[in-house]
């Protein structure tokens, strides 16, 4: 996260007084912003995925939709989306996600890395973070 901060402020001439805003994480599991804007960069905390007695597909579905729900609370789409990581439970339904997020997000695709981990908060077993730049 730090370094994408630090891409924003060398691409972008920010210095160090310039206004950042948070967007408050309501109902969240832990003490974060739902979202930093900066400049022209809005950076997403991870976006679970909220159907998880369902197939894997709707998860990710659930989790992209709550990406695009919070963009939207900053003004911002799917579209405007220039970085995406991707935190699953088993690296096995990596072909799953892939499904749904070609359906989700349009050519030119997003710069995106796919990272296994143990465990997610919440028993899920998709994250989806995002960093998008306004137009």
């Amino acid at each position: 996260m730090w370094l994408a901060v630090l891409g924003c402020l060398v691409l972008t001439g920010c210095n160090s007084t310039q206004r950042v805003a948070h967007i408050k994480a309501e109902n969240a599991l832990g003490p974060y912003s739902d979202a930093v804007i900066s400049g022209d960069y809005c950076f997403l905390s991870g976006q679970l995925g909220t159907s998880r007695n369902g197939s894997f597909e709707e998860e990710a579905e659930s989790a992209i939709n709550a990406v695009e729900n919070k963009l939207r609370t900053a003004g911002l789409a799917l579209s405007d989306v220039v970085s995406a990581t991707v935190f699953l439970t088993d690296i096995n339904y990596y072909s799953y996600f892939n499904a749904v997020y070609s359906r989700r997000f349009k050519a030119p695709y997003p710069a995106r890395a796919c990272i296994a981990v143990k465990a997610l908060p919440g028993k899920a077993r998709v994250e989806v973070q995002v960093i998008a730049k306004r137009r």
